[in-house]
């Protein structure tokens, strides 16, 4: 038989992995985290374009930069019309 301590200790766990999980959620769709993936896809591009002596590394890396920033911007809609015929 469960203790009402027990189901204290369980809510007080839930509660804990909710706010984990909120926490996580937030990150997932906030604008610093998109800043943050683009700004590293820009440097790691141009690093890799100056490597291989591409002519205006940093120039060029600015097209799949914005192409990552655009993709992270139509996935929730994308995502958005995936669920609803998954939950059909």
């Amino acid at each position: 038989m469960t203790t009402l301590k027990e189901l204290e200790k369980e809510v007080r766990e839930i509660k804990e992995r909710n706010r984990r999980v909120e926490g996580d959620k937030a990150w997932e769709i906030s604008w610093t985290r998109r800043f943050l993936l683009v700004a590293f896809t820009y440097l790691a591009i141009g690093v890799y374009l100056w490597a291989i002596r591409v002519p205006q590394p940093w120039l060029n890396a600015i097209v799949p930069a914005v192409a990552f920033m655009l993709s992270t911007l139509t996935l929730p809609f994308f995502k958005k019309l995936w669920l609803k015929r998954y939950k059909k």
